[in-house]
């Protein structure tokens, strides 16, 4: 999608004006066709009856139902071409919304899904049959053009009357928007514990925790449904009033039209027909103060997106480079998380050759996780760099890094779909690629085990398989098509001894294939395959150097390399 402005939604709505500039002339000629009815009765009652003329009727009956079949036909159409429109913004930018997310997952709170469905929530109004009091509003003019040409008393009063329930919309906005927002904010809130309760329920049900959890659960959604209750007696008491002023003026401009008849300076059709027209200037604007909260809520989740898609600005398309040897440079690296003085990693500066096998330990929280994350481009750097073959991590396209970096996470998710699928990453790979890396990660004959094989259905996040199955598969994953650079984070922690042989097995391999290898570990079977190791304590370096070196130093004090939990801290 070409990026023209620094709004991408205003861009993508752009992209879409053609759509949205048919449905308001359509809507145009919808309102102009709503005069059909009032001009028909004003006929009807100052010509046809006075004439007595049958032919005079037949003729305006059938124009107006030609008139009122074309209006429907139009409005049937427009609503057509809104529902167009809602595929095509889908399809420009739900996918952009996803990939920030996916890009912006390692610093977004709450749920991930959560700007999808904001999304969602903006497409559907902009797009709905809700928007349609929106279109129609511009023309209510109209309408009180044709009263005033009726007559000026009339034009005037219908005018006051339209400026009055305008007023008593922009009232609306300034009671119900405050309140609806906090709602909002308790609804995400609740969402999002719910969705991290959820996903936790094993812990949950396993420690008895539910009836606790439920009462945490409890407050922000009773503050969720307070403000919303205050937000909808709010809003309905303003609805009603607006309704009564509505049907009050359309009588009121009758009882004005009939005193206008008395002093015969207005004929009968026309009072009637100027109630009706005043009906149809004022409906739009009770329409709108009826679906305000949906209104509301679809401005917001546009704010929350144009924020999602700011932080993650399309970058410009950037030279492909050539294939890295693997080589990682560590210069000066720090990291503080946002909205946090305390760093993470201070000022850590080390250098992995081409075909070197890293191992990483320290004690739990020393930021191990954080590291491999800087390394993989995940996050980035508060200040120092990370460079893949003297080139800044984050100057390489991701889908570059994707190519040439393998990676297995300490919590293996796998997605629903095939295993082999999950082995290919998703590409259209040929069979051979898939069970290369199968034998790379030495589970080839573990996949053929299973009920049907490589295309065994592995369920969302890998339900139907065990941890150890799973976090084999992800390793086969990580070294799919021979990646220049390889990181691990914790690849043993759910692996037995044939597991923890096979990963050994695979670190040689990887080795002798020139794959720079970067691997989080406290088990002494894994760091035995390594060349180097890298002792990190509280986020800085604390010893970096051959094997048999560091573990040398360490001997006085081997805590950091088997204390059990070692390496888990999730830092």
């Amino acid at each position: 999608m070409a990026h023209k402005s620094a709004d991408e939604v205003y861009d993508v709505l752009a992209a879409c004006r053609g759509y949205f500039v048919t449905v308001a002339i359509f809507s145009l000629a919808i309102n102009l066709l709503y005069l059909a009815a009032p001009l028909y009765m004003l006929q009807v009652y100052d010509r046809v009856i006075s004439s007595a003329s049958i032919v005079t009727l037949v003729m305006l009956t059938i124009a107006l139902v030609a008139a009122l079949l074309a209006l429907s036909v139009l409005d049937i159409v427009r609503t057509h071409v809104l529902a167009r429109a809602g595929i095509r913004l889908d399809r420009m930018m739900a996918a952009r919304v996803v990939t920030a997310v996916i890009d912006n997952s390692a610093t977004v709170d709450g749920a991930r899904s959560q700007p999808l469905r904001d999304f969602d929530l903006f497409r559907q109004y902009v797009t709905g049959v809700g928007i349609h009091a929106v279109f129609d509003l511009p023309w209510a003019p109209i309408y009180i053009l044709v009263i005033f040409l009726l007559h000026p008393i009339l034009g005037g009063f219908s005018l006051i009357c339209a400026l009055v329930l305008l007023g008593m919309a922009l009232l609306n906005e300034r009671v119900v928007r405050p309140v609806l927002n906090e709602s909002n904010d308790a609804a995400t809130r609740n969402y999002n514990f719910t969705e991290m309760s959820l996903r936790n329920s094993e812990v949950v049900r396993a420690m008895g925790m539910t009836e606790g959890l439920l009462m945490r659960w409890r407050r922000d959604r009773d503050r969720m449904i307070e403000r919303q209750v205050v937000a909808g007696d709010r809003s309905a008491t303003i609805s009603g009033i607006i309704r009564f002023l509505r049907l009050s003026m359309q009588s009121l401009i009758l009882a004005l039209g009939a005193y206008l008849v008395i002093d015969r300076i207005l004929t009968v059709g026309s009072m009637f027909a100027a109630s009706l027209l005043l009906g149809r200037a004022l409906q739009p604007v009770e329409q709108i103060v009826g679906s305000w909260r949906g209104m509301i809520s679809a401005r917001e989740a546009l704010v929350r997106i144009r924020h999602l898609l700011a932080a993650d600005p399309i970058l410009p398309a950037r030279l492909e480079l050539p294939r890295p040897l693997g080589r990682i440079s560590i210069e000066h690296l720090s990291y503080v998380l946002p909205k946090s003085t305390r760093p993470i990693l201070r000022n850590v500066t080390f250098r992995v050759e081409p075909g070197e096998a890293i191992g990483i330990i320290g004690p739990s929280g020393a930021g191990k996780s954080t590291l491999i994350r800087q390394i993989v481009g995940i996050l980035t750097p508060t200040a120092g760099s990370v460079r893949l073959d003297d080139a800044e991590i984050g100057n390489w396209s991701r889908s570059a890094v994707g190519r040439y970096v393998g990676y297995l996470p300490q919590d293996v998710e796998l997605f629903s779909d095939s295993v082999a699928t999950n082995i290919a990453r998703f590409q259209q790979a040929d069979d051979e690629a898939v069970i290369k890396a199968a034998e790379l990660a030495g589970v080839h004959e573990m996949i053929l085990h299973l009920p049907a094989g490589y295309e065994t259905w592995v369920g969302d996040g890998g339900a139907v398989l065990s941890g150890g199955y799973r976090q084999r598969i992800g390793l086969a994953r990580a070294v799919f098509g021979t990646p220049s650079m390889v990181v691990l984070d914790e690849p043993s922690s759910n692996l037995d001894s044939e597991g923890d042989a096979a990963l050994a097995d695979c670190m040689v391999k990887l080795k002798k294939a020139r794959v720079t290898s970067i691997i989080v570990s406290h088990r002494p079977a894994t760091i035995a395959v390594v060349d180097k190791i890298l002792l990190l304590v509280d986020g800085a370096v604390e010893a970096f150097g051959p094997r048999a070196e560091v573990l040398a130093r360490l001997n006085p004090r081997p805590v950091p390399m088997v204390a059990p939990g070692i390496g888990r801290g999730g830092s």
